[in-house]
C-alpha cells in the first residue's frame, strides 16, 4: 500500500536577529521550552529531549540525524513549515541548507505559516511582532522562489504534482486569482502546476475546493472546539471544567486528549477530498503558561488509536492521495512532538511505526469507519 506518512516540522529551533530583538539574544524554542514549569500536581513540565537533545537545526548533522530517525520509524518526509511575509523569510536556514546542499536524501514539502506573529503565540492581531501582508505582485515573487523547491527530485508530490500547503488560506484576499498565480507562475518555471492544498485550521471541515484549491488538509489539534479557549482571564466556568479533570486552576484550559481527539473525529470534513492529520499531544503552557491549553490523559497508546481511525480513512483514498499528517515531528514549546523526550522516549514513534506496518501491504476493506471509544460529549 502507498501511504505515505508526512510529519509537520517546524524550524525554529535556531537563533535569528529577529527573535533577539523581540525575546532576548539567543532566543529559540528551546528558550520556552527550558523555562516552563509544572502547574498542577501531575503536569509533564519541563518536556525534555532524550535521543536527539537540544537541537540546533543549523548544524546539517542533527537534520540528518532527525532524518535517519524519522525513516527508521516509517515516516516518509518532512512537511516543513515556511514563513515568507512580502519577500522577508523567517526561521529559513535549515530548509534553505537542505535544499542547497541535497541532504538530507529525505522526501519534503512545504507548508506556508500564513500567519501574523505576535507576542501571545497565536497568530493573532493583538500585540503584533510581524504582520502577515499580501499583493498579486508579491504571490507572483513568492511562487517563482517556490518554484526551485517543488523542482527538487525529493519534493513530495501528488499526481505529478508538488503538494503546497497554505495554513490560513482565507486570510488571503482574491483567494481564486492568487492560487492561479501560483499555478501559473510554477506552470511557466518547471513546467507543472502545484497541488494546492488549504488548512482547514480556522475553517474546520470546509471542502476549500470550492475557493480553488486541489484538496483540503484537516488539521489537528482543532483547538477552537475547545470552550473559551481564547480566553486569557479567569473563569469559574472553566474551574469548574478544570476540577472535572482534577485540576484547581480558573484560568488554564485543562482538557481530556481522548475525549478532544474524538469530538474532532466526529466533525471530522464530510466531503470527499481531505488529508488526514493526527496529533501528538498538546500543552503550549511553556509559550503561554497560566494562559496555555493542557491535554490531559494523552500518550502513545492514545496516540496510536488516532493513528489507526485515520488510516483507516487513508487507505479508502485513490494511491496518490494516501497521505497522513504527522502533527507534530518538533513542535516542543506545544508538547506536541513526537521525537523523543524524557518520559516517553521513542513511545510515540514506536507505535506510529507499528500502525503503519500494519496497514502496508495489506489492503483493509474500510467502508465503515470505527467510532472513537471516548466520549466526545464530555467536552461540553
Amino acid at each position: 500500500m502507498n501511504i505515505k506518512a508526512l510529519a509537520v516540522y517546524l524550524p525554529q529551533f535556531h537563533p535569528i536577529p529577529e527573535n533577539d530583538e523581540w525575546w532576548g539574544r539567543g532566543f529559540t524554542e528551546w528558550t520556552n521550552v527550558t523555562k516552563a514549569k509544572p502547574l498542577f500536581r501531575g503536569h509533564y513540565q519541563p518536556r525534555l529531549p532524550a535521543d536527539m537533545g537540544f537541537t540546533d537545526l543549523r548544524v546539517p548533522e542533527v537534520r540528518q540525524a532527525q532524518a535517519d530517525l524519522a525513516r527508521q520509524y516509517g515516516i516518509d518526509g518532512f512537511c516543513y513549515y515556511h514563513y515568507w511575509f512580502e519577500g522577508h523569510r523567517l526561521i529559513e536556514r535549515p530548509f534553505n541548507e537542505v535544499l542547497a546542499s541535497g541532504k538530507p536524501e529525505f522526501p519534503f514539502s512545504l507548508c506556508w505559516a500564513n500567519e501574523t506573529w505576535s507576542r501571545r503565540w497565536l497568530g493573532e492581531e493583538r500585540e503584533i511582532l510581524l504582520k502577515q501582508t499580501y499583493s498579486m505582485p508579491d504571490h507572483e515573487r513568492h511562487a517563482t522562489w517556490l518554484a526551485q523547491a517543488f523542482d527538487d527530485r525529493r519534493y513530495v508530490r501528488v499526481h505529478g504534482r508538488p503538494i503546497f500547503l497554505i495554513y490560513r488560506p482565507l486570510d488571503i484576499p482574491d483567494l481564486q486569482a492568487a492560487l492561479d498565480v501560483y499555478r501559473g507562475t510554477v506552470q511557466r518555471l518547471i513546467g507543472v502546476e502545484p497541488y494546492l492544498v488549504g488548512v482547514d485550521s480556522h475553517k474546520r471541515g470546509m471542502d476549500l475546493r470550492t475557493v480553488g484549491f486541489d484538496a483540503s488538509m484537516n488539521f489537528t489539534p482543532q483547538l477552537g472546539l475547545i470552550p473559551g479557549v481564547m480566553d486569557d482571564w479567569y473563569s469559574k466556568k472553566r474551574l469548574l471544567a478544570n476540577l472535572r479533570q482534577g485540576v484547581w486552576n480558573g484560568r488554564l484550559n485543562v482538557v481530556d486528549y481522548q475525549q478532544i481527539s474524538a469530538a474532532m473525529w466526529q466533525q471530522r470534513p464530510q466531503h470527499a477530498h481531505w488529508f488526514p492529520s493526527v496529533f501528538v499531544g498538546w500543552d503550549n503552557t511553556a509559550r503561554r503558561g497560566q494562559r496555555g491549553v493542557v491535554m490531559t490523559n494523552d500518550g502513545p497508546e492514545a496516540f496510536a488509536h488516532n493513528v489507526r481511525q485515520a488510516l483507516t480513512l487513508v487507505q479508502t483514498r485513490p494511491p496518490e492521495e494516501q497521505i497522513l499528517f504527522v502533527n507534530a515531528w518538533n513542535e516542543w514549546a506545544e508538547g506536541n512532538h513526537i521525537e523523543p523526550d524524557q518520559r516517553h522516549g521513542l513511545g510515540y514513534l514506536e507505535v506510529l511505526q507499528r500502525e503503519l506496518l500494519a496497514v502496508r501491504g495489506v489492503r483493509v476493506h474500510a467502508a465503515i469507519l470505527p467510532e472513537p471509544a471516548p466520549d466526545a460529549r464530555a467536552l461540553t
